[in-house]
């Protein structure tokens, strides 16, 4: 499993640690963050997104420490780590310094907060001696990711370990709230824009499908279902499948395999593009937004977990049905006015900045973090 047994045995959420009773306050000035983590890899978008907000902390005033945590015996080398962000182009570049965490040391005596940044890693920072104050930066509801079961269950036990959670959109902080008795804030979704612009008003005749098979929650085998119809109703249609690779998967239809995709060369992929399928059965995905962006219409599964982070009415929900998607994908192919759409969709995200987004977090954290 992702937390290592000896941690996952010692946590015990109904009887927190004498030192969570007390947490650190900082009234003003600069903070010690500690995040704690699991190692990053290039196209890893959570660990991508999570630098983002360490960059804006950074440029906030406080200084960030990061910790990789993982259960197995790999050790992360900061200096290849740090080589490994440069060259994907997805990554800021942040002052933070890296190392592995010790759990018998802990965090540095400097630390005065702990932000817990996945499921598993909520362990070690509930654990941790030190009195700093906890949060979660929460991107997704993780214990969504298993099958019911042990990892599900252990999973969910870290919203009870009373951290202060600053998540991804407006439903995980409800639902954190709500069902699990969480304190809770959140950031809005946003898009680079400078990364996703639409470059081409011509007709498209290309679609894009996130297929991820090895992320259930992507709905790997609705999409393709809803593809194989659509495919037989629109031939002269390309469709591209990225977000890994599916050479080993048998699929009923011509398609191109672009598998992982750095991020600099989506744009021109997308702009390719009329319409791009991304589903989400936990929290909304980036995509959609940065489709939009591109001029793509995204067409994603109607769900609160999705509403609840967007509901720009440029997003084409469907009822999750391979019928319904595939309907809907003609539908959007089809329109007569895509190209005027295209470019009104794109400037329908104005606003929708990452910085922005930085500031709400920021000003979250500051607040719990002032007491």
């Amino acid at each position: 499993m992702a937390v290592r047994t000896e941690d996952a045995l010692e946590a015990d959420w109904a009887r927190p640690p004498v030192q969570l009773s007390s947490p650190d306050t900082v009234k003003s000035g600069e903070v010690t963050i500690a995040w704690i983590m699991s190692p990053p890899s290039a196209n890893s978008g959570g660990h991508q997104n999570l630098f983002r907000f360490i960059d804006f902390a950074e440029k906030a005033g406080h200084i960030c420490k990061v910790y990789f945590y993982t259960s197995t015996p790999v050790i992360v080398n900061p200096k290849d780590m740090r080589a490994m962000m440069r060259e994907s182009g997805g990554y800021p570049d942040v002052r933070a310094s890296m190392e592995m965490l010790d759990r018998r040391k802990g965090v540095d005596d400097s630390v005065q907060a702990i932000f817990a940044t996945g499921w598993e890693t909520a362990y070690p920072a509930f654990l941790d001696k030190s009195t700093a104050r906890r949060f979660y930066f929460v991107q997704d509801f993780e214990p969504g990711f298993y099958p019911l079961g042990s990892e599900s269950i252990l999973a969910e036990n870290t919203y009870r370990f009373g951290f202060h959670g600053i998540t991804a959109g407006g439903w995980l902080s409800q639902k954190l709230h709500d069902e699990y008795g969480m304190k809770t804030d959140h950031f809005d979704f946003a898009v680079e824009r400078s990364l996703y612009s639409v470059t081409n008003t011509s007709p498209r005749t290309e679609i894009f499908f996130y297929a991820r098979p090895v992320t259930p929650r992507r709905g790997f085998e609705i999409g393709i279902m809803a593809l194989e119809e659509f495919a037989a109703r629109k031939p002269e249609i390309t469709i591209n499948l990225a977000g890994y690779d599916v050479s080993r998967w048998k699929i009923g239809f011509p398609h191109k395999n672009l598998a992982g995709v750095d991020v600099p060369a989506l744009n021109e992929i997308y702009n390719r593009c009329a319409a791009g399928l991304v589903i989400s059965a936990t929290n909304m995905s980036l995509l959609p937004l940065e489709l939009m962006s591109a001029g793509v219409a995204p067409v994603v599964n109607d769900a609160p977990n999705n509403r609840l982070v967007s509901d720009n009415p440029y997003i084409d929900y469907v009822a999750s049905s391979p019928g319904a998607i595939a309907d809907r994908l003609v539908e959007v192919v089809e329109r007569a006015d895509a190209t005027e759409r295209a470019v009104a969709m794109s400037e329908s995200l104005d606003g929708l900045t990452w910085e922005r987004s930085g500031e709400q977090f920021v000003d979250a954290f500051e607040r719990a973090m002032r007491g």
